[in-house]
């Protein structure tokens, strides 16, 4: 009878889960308070997120998946409702 061993998750995959987790509300807010000012910085923090790796490097893909879908959504919403981009 085998088992695998457990893997303790160390400081830098805690880091990389709240960078991944600020990311994506950043990025939601974004969407509907100025789009350059908020998404731009969540897609730098996803990236340094999915560097990492780690144990949350699904979470990391998915902020960088969430930020990039949320930028032109983001910009979209700025120009129809003529709010500014920055």
């Amino acid at each position: 009878m085998s088992s695998e061993p457990v893997r303790r998750s160390g400081a830098a995959d805690t880091v990389a889960g709240f960078l991944a987790a600020f990311a994506i509300f950043f990025a939601a807010i974004g969407v509907v308070y100025k789009p350059l000012r908020l998404i731009l910085p969540a897609i730098l923090l996803a990236l340094i997120a999915v560097g990492i790796g780690g144990s949350y490097a699904r979470l990391a893909r998915s902020a960088l998946f969430a930020c990039v879908v949320c930028l032109p959504l983001g910009m979209t919403v700025a120009v129809v409702t003529r709010h500014s981009l920055w």
